[in-house]
């Protein structure tokens, strides 16, 4: 079965050059480089943007079966600031493709279909894609929400009804402040990932620490990994290569901490690379965990 990935597809825009990007597809490419069947559920425009991106996304492996194409707005773009290469920092052109993800009973049958349904809170920006994610999310077997909170494009109503319909769940360090102060709860991840958990009746919920690993809470305990020390190009695409990989494992049921460490090992690995979808490996991945361990 495949894992659905539901969301935007875009172009990163660094000062070197452009480079494909957008979680859902970041996440489906390191899927397929861990050997998992992965469709895109996107939107693209009919320009040449969006014919090179889906020529990249079929160069990885990866079906265009489910892309749409639209005449009335462009294939998306971001322009990325990686000045600090700890912390990117992006300005999202708005409105573009993505955002008019339209409902097809195609959709419906892969979802129904799928093994597990990946989305994230950006997509849902936009009425239309809105609307599309809400239905699908009706049909899905599991769900993971990838949080993705990137200001002014999401509003706290819209995160809280997808962490209510959600299954998995996987944020950041600052996305867990933030969300946790909407609740006057306490941002501690020894206690926050269990109140999330209890809260919106998760079976995991995962929160990533940039260089000082993650942590992962499921049934019933919490579990760390840190983080692996290399030399960091830019970390674009790294929380999307820990998300495939801590997917892989929570599906072939890995032992918590064995997968939460293979995840975090995968992020850092992609940060060694230049954009978000190197080639990388399973075998590469654990080369790093175990050089790290």
């Amino acid at each position: 079965m495949a894992i659905a990935c539901f969301g935007e597809m875009l172009w990163d825009v660094l000062p070197t050059g452009k480079q494909p990007g957008g979680a859902p597809l970041n996440v489906a490419v390191h899927l397929r480089n861990f050997g998992l069947d992965a469709q895109l559920i996107s939107r693209v425009g009919h320009d040449d943007l969006g014919t090179e991106l889906l020529a990249f996304v079929e160069s990885k492996g990866l079906s265009t079966k489910y892309v749409q194409r639209g005449e009335t707005h462009l294939t998306g773009v971001v322009k990325a600031n990686v000045s600090n290469t700890n912390e990117v920092t992006y300005k999202i052109v708005q409105p573009v493709a993505w955002d008019y993800i339209q409902y097809e009973p195609a959709l419906s049958s892969l979802v129904q279909g799928a093994e597990a349904f990946v989305f994230g809170s950006l997509a849902a920006r936009s009425p239309v894609s809105r609307e599309t994610l809400y239905r699908l999310l009706q049909q899905a077997p599991l769900k993971v929400f990838d949080v993705n909170l990137r200001p002014p494009h999401y509003s706290r109503d819209v995160v809280q009804y997808l962490l209510r319909h959600a299954d998995i769940v996987k944020l950041n360090h600052h996305e867990l402040t933030e969300i946790m102060d909407w609740f006057g709860a306490s941002p501690a991840e020894e206690t926050a990932l269990e109140w999330l958990a209890a809260r919106f009746q998760l079976q995991a919920v995962c929160v990533t620490k940039g260089a000082d690993g993650a942590a992962l809470w499921t049934g019933g305990h919490l579990y760390r990994s840190p983080g692996r020390p290399v030399a960091v190009q830019d970390t674009i695409g790294s929380g999307d290569a820990f998300l495939a990989a801590l997917l892989r494992g929570l599906l072939s049921h890995q032992p918590p901490a064995d997968n939460l460490a293979f995840a975090c090992a995968a992020g850092s690995l992609v940060a060694t690379f230049q954009g978000a979808t190197p080639a990388i490996s399973e075998s590469m991945v654990r080369e790093l965990a175990s050089a790290t361990a």
